[in-house]
């Protein structure tokens, strides 16, 4: 009876901590998309600045990550060559740069609950880009699935109250480039062996992203920066906001190591919701019931893709146990054998 207590007081503490981790992780994720609208929107604080904000972001994380792995050792840095970090990491960098910066720079035009409502278009583009450099097969149940996504989304922008041509662009664009960052994450790295957490990963990437970011700063920015006299660096604000980025980075590390990228997934469609509810009771964003309904299709579709993939890792879960076992049979019959062939011999002599 002790003994089942035991274990049942086990089971109840992962549960607890798992619930615990997606908690941390969706509070850090809203804390960071309603922080970066609130200092990106012209009618809060006003400072319509996406590049500058996301070299603050980068250029924090970056050093705080230089500290983890090379001052205090957390994390064990990853062993690359230059050849490697110039054909796999810089690529990576620019993509992840260019997502970065477009979609800050949609918070300047969309409400925060229609930009959640256009990201359900991810798991879309990550298909598509995927078929398109023959790293997923193309499969007309699935397609058809990506199809009614669209179309959810397509009427969740159709009932859009402040819909903004150039800011949807700026979202779509954002999508497109982060779905790509992550197909040639499996291409450029998971392919040669070479997995990088949250912490490396910020690492070795996010120096190639203040370079990238740099060099659109220095034309778009930092003209109008040098004309605005009466901007001062607010430290507080910046150094809040960062340090939040940051810590959402260590939250990811932590929801996906000790639970799966999987229940990031489904955390993320309650993350979304959330932030819906939120942008139209606190922030006064109009949520029309149009929106809500394209979303809620859209919603159903991720949510079944989610399923898909769910069934499909369990599949070849199962798969993988079952070779195990055949494997360790084959094994177990050939040392009897042996052991047969070695016992015969004895008794012969």
């Amino acid at each position: 009876m002790g003994k089942g207590g035991s274990l049942s007081d086990g089971v109840i503490k992962k549960i607890l901590l798992s619930y615990t981790y997606v908690a941390i992780w969706i509070f850090l994720s809203f804390t960071v998309i309603v922080y970066n609208k609130y200092i990106l929107d012209k009618k809060m604080y006003n400072w319509p600045f996406p590049i500058s904000l996301t070299m603050i972001h980068m250029s924090f994380c970056a050093s705080l990550a230089f500290l983890l792995i090379k001052v205090f050792k957390v994390v064990e840095p990853v062993s690359m060559s230059r050849e490697l970090y110039l054909s796999s990491v810089v690529p990576i960098g620019a993509l992840y740069s260019l997502s970065l910066w477009l979609s800050n720079s949609a918070y300047i035009y969309l409400s925060v609950s229609f930009i959640q409502m256009l990201k359900a278009l991810m798991p879309v583009a990550v298909y598509s880009i995927g078929v398109l450099f023959k790293k997923d097969s193309f499969k007309t149940d699935t397609m058809v699935n990506m199809l009614s996504i669209s179309f959810g989304v397509a009427i969740a922008a159709y009932g859009e109250a402040r819909f903004d041509a150039w800011g949807v662009m700026l979202q779509l664009g954002a999508v497109a480039f982060e779905a790509t960052r992550l197909v040639m994450i499996q291409i450029l790295l998971t392919s040669k062996g070479i997995t990088l957490n949250p912490i490396t990963s910020l690492y070795y990437v996010a120096p190639c992203c203040l370079v990238f970011l740099f060099v659109p700063w220095i034309f778009v920015e930092f003209p109008v920066l040098k004309e605005t006299s009466s901007f001062h660096f607010d430290f507080v604000i910046f150094g809040t906001n960062s340090f939040c980025a940051f810590a959402l980075n260590l939250a990811v590390f932590l929801l996906v190591g000790k639970t799966s990228a999987l229940t990031m997934n489904v955390a993320g469609v309650v993350k979304d919701w959330l932030l819906i509810a939120f942008s139209w009771s606190v922030i006064k964003d109009t949520v029309t019931p149009i929106n809500l309904f394209g979303y809620g299709l859209a919603f159903l579709g991720v949510a079944y893709y989610n399923h898909s993939k769910l069934q499909a890792l369990k599949a070849k879960e199962a798969q993988k146990k079952n070779a195990q076992a055949d494997e360790e049979a084959g094994r177990l019959l050939e040392e009897r054998e042996g052991e047969g062939t070695g016992k015969k011999s004895e008794s012969q002599n």
